[in-house]
């Protein structure tokens, strides 16, 4: 069913789909019958989270939970940042049974980001190419969104919801990099109380010279003020970061000596390439006619593996990985998980295999097992 409403969705432009698309979700959600429906084709119970990787996971004795820095995901697949940028669809989200989810990537003050069209489909390839150049309502918006959310939770007395939330945070396009480490702080403090986790973002290719802090000092400064800033808190909050693909082993051993001085929580591998030579099927002519921007899909799968493969190996296992980059069924991450990764998320995956992807994913890791 999904895939004949695919075709007719992907004859519109995809941002204006993506908008389109959840505010649907949302009005199904208002209707009892069909939010349950909803609920029970989308949650699907966990794979055995020990039998996937005893390295990394550490399943309850009463539940198929995954433990993972300090917190309980209530199964190992999540959504990547980007797609719900601004906390707008977190109860729609939480309906179709991610374990976890991330918002933004977001920046002290809002920006409109690149401008349209930014968002491109490759079919041929089950791939995107997107340049949206962090386009959110800013920390404010979306702390207070977060906030609400919570609250409206316990003002209803629903039980209180299972999903994690992590904050994808980056810097402003107009703040010189030199002044980067002040974004990331505004951002840090404002969510502080909001989500339960934070991913740092200096990778996206979409906004100018921000791949620039991936190196070692510049992302020594970003990391070490925020980590001092996380030890004074009384509960700090674990603190990841978001890497390229497109580090050579040089300097994917920068990042992982500074993840182990800094005693980062975790990695998130990886974003998504300004590379296009995983582009099989879709003619270059088709593709250089978008332009430039971050390739994610089924193209990436390949080398997102190997990234998480080389950092679980070098540094045995020490370093949890959140896994993204072609994750499209079980098989996908059950190949992310038996390179070293812990979790694993999606995003265009999502575009291409429709809403219930996580319960699918959970189902044919636990029936493989």
């Amino acid at each position: 069913m999904y895939k004949i409403i695919r075709n007719i969705l992907f004859l519109f432009p995809p941002e204006r789909v993506h908008h389109f698309s959840m505010s649907a979700l949302h009005w199904i959600c208002q209707v009892g019958p069909l939010r349950r429906m909803l609920q029970r084709r989308s949650q699907e119970p966990a794979a055995n989270s020990q039998q996937l990787s005893a390295n990394s996971y550490q399943p309850s004795a009463t539940t198929q939970v995954t433990k993972l820095f300090g917190l309980s995901f209530r199964n190992p697949v999540g959504l990547g940042a980007g797609f719900d940028k601004n906390a707008c669809w977190l109860t729609e989200l939480d309906i179709l049974g991610f374990g976890f989810l991330e918002i933004g990537t977001v920046t002290p003050f809002p920006q409109a980001g690149n401008g349209q069209p930014r968002l491109f489909r490759l079919p041929k390839d089950r791939a995107l190419i997107n340049r949206m150049g962090f386009n959110n309502d800013g920390v404010k918006a979306v702390a207070g969104r977060l906030r609400d959310w919570r609250k409206s939770g316990a003002q209803s007395g629903a039980q209180k919801s299972s999903l994690l939330i992590g904050g994808n945070i980056g810097k402003n396009k107009t703040t010189p990099n030199e002044d980067a480490w002040k974004d990331y702080e505004i951002c840090f403090r404002d969510l502080f109380d909001c989500v339960d986790y934070f991913v740092v973002n200096v990778s996206s290719p979409n906004t100018p010279g921000l791949r620039e802090l991936q190196e070692k000092e510049a992302l020594r400064k970003i990391l070490s003020h925020l980590q001092t800033l996380n030890r004074q808190q009384p509960k700090p909050k674990p603190l990841l970061l978001k890497i390229a693909p497109d580090l050579d082993h040089e300097q994917l051993d920068g990042v992982i000596d500074l993840a182990l001085e800094i005693q980062l929580d975790g990695l998130v591998a990886t974003n998504t390439t300004i590379s296009r030579e995983s582009l099989k099927a879709t003619k270059p002519a088709e593709w250089e006619r978008m332009g430039p921007g971050g390739l994610s899909g089924a193209p990436l799968r390949q080398r997102s593996t190997e990234v998480v493969r080389y950092i679980h190996e070098k540094t045995n296992g020490r370093i949890p990985i959140i896994a993204s980059g072609g994750i499209f069924n079980g098989a996908d991450a059950r190949e992310k998980i038996a390179a070293g990764a812990s979790l694993v998320q999606v995003w265009t995956g999502f575009i291409y295999e429709g809403p219930f992807i996580a319960g699918t994913i959970n189902k044919e890791l636990r029936t493989t097992n």
